[in-house]
């Protein structure tokens, strides 16, 4: 029989509602005041509204995980403040950077202490191994991406790879979180966790994809950055795979171009996958990766009208409800 599931909408108002609630202490305010700001600045929260959809599939009121939802959270936004210093950033969803409001040192000290209490939140349960797992991952994507920025020569295998850690692996051990913690048969925690790897892969590649091909009326940013920034995309390196010699010349000197004209060499860079079909290969990548994703969502021993909400959800992260 299948239950009353919650719908995508008000998990996430719940979890915007269990946010502030968080209970940090007061002092010292300029360590924990900056957790905050980065906790409200807003997002989609797919993490943990992940989570307690796969928990919901399986047991009522996912609530009852609330703050191991939370934990998710927390842990993300813990990679999005540090990304931003990294990544010497200035704005994040349109507000400026911790380490811009207040400083680096700050920055280091808030993130590293979201980290530590993404674990208090998360805390002793069956579910803590894959938590760790996941945490851990994430930061072994971001190293490898941060090593990426000096190499030419990364395959498409390590740039999967990659953004699997990077991107993918959080969403998919939410949502293998959310089913271990309902006490879900062990073979469908593994098909929703593939489900939520290849969804992340397709959601990451496309990502690439729209940096350069977006509507930029839709897509609320400048266009091109990663071509600036000479960065390893599933794009750039099917370009450098499938270019002639001439092209991959006229390639390699724009990779070291490091002149002022950013036009210029956005526009040029675009003109050479447009030349070597890069969008419709990328295109054909994010498919795959999206059907395999729902190949495992249809193998579980969910009833098809209880795994409507979690398809809806993948095809409103992918653009394609409409």
């Amino acid at each position: 029989m299948s239950r009353q599931l919650c719908t995508i909408n008000s998990l996430i108002e719940a979890v915007n509602n269990a946010l502030p609630q968080i209970p940090f202490p007061a002092t010292p305010a300029r360590l924990y005041d900056p957790i905050r700001y980065a906790l409200s600045a807003g997002g989609k929260r797919i993490r943990p509204v992940l989570m307690l959809m796969a928990y919901n599939l399986y047991k009522d009121d996912p609530t009852t995980i609330m703050q191991q939802a939370l934990a998710l959270e927390t842990y993300h936004n813990f990679t999005l403040l540090h990304d931003d210093l990294i990544d010497k950033s200035d704005l994040r969803r349109g507000k400026p950077t911790v380490h811009k409001k207040w400083d680096e040192n700050t920055a280091i000290l808030s993130g590293d202490t979201m980290l530590a209490f993404a674990y208090k939140l998360f805390g002793n349960n069956p579910a803590s191994p894959d938590f760790i797992s996941a945490t851990l991952g994430v930061l072994e994507g971001e190293e490898i991406d941060i090593e990426f920025e000096t190499r030419n020569d990364v395959s498409e295998a390590e740039y999967m790879e990659m953004i699997r850690l990077k991107t993918s692996l959080l969403l998919a051990y939410a949502l293998k979180i959310g089913a271990r913690l309902a006490e879900a048969p062990e073979a469908d925690q593994e098909h929703l966790y593939q489900f939520g790897e290849k969804m992340g892969l397709a959601f990451q590649v496309q990502d690439d994809l729209l940096d350069v091909y977006a509507d930029s009326n839709v897509f609320k940013k400048k266009l091109g950055g990663d071509i600036v920034e000479n960065k390893k995309t599933y794009l750039l390196i099917q370009a450098l795979n499938h270019a002639d010699a001439a092209t991959r010349l006229e390639l390699n000197h724009w990779l070291n171009e490091t002149g002022q004209n950013q036009e210029e060499k956005i526009a040029a860079v675009t003109k050479i996958y447009d030349k070597l079909d890069i969008p419709a290969i990328t295109q054909q990548c994010i498919g795959n990766l999206f059907a395999e994703a729902l190949s495992h969502l249809d193998q579980t021993a969910l009833p098809e009208e209880d795994k409507v909400q979690l398809r809806t959800f993948s095809q409103r992260l992918m653009g394609r409800d409409h």
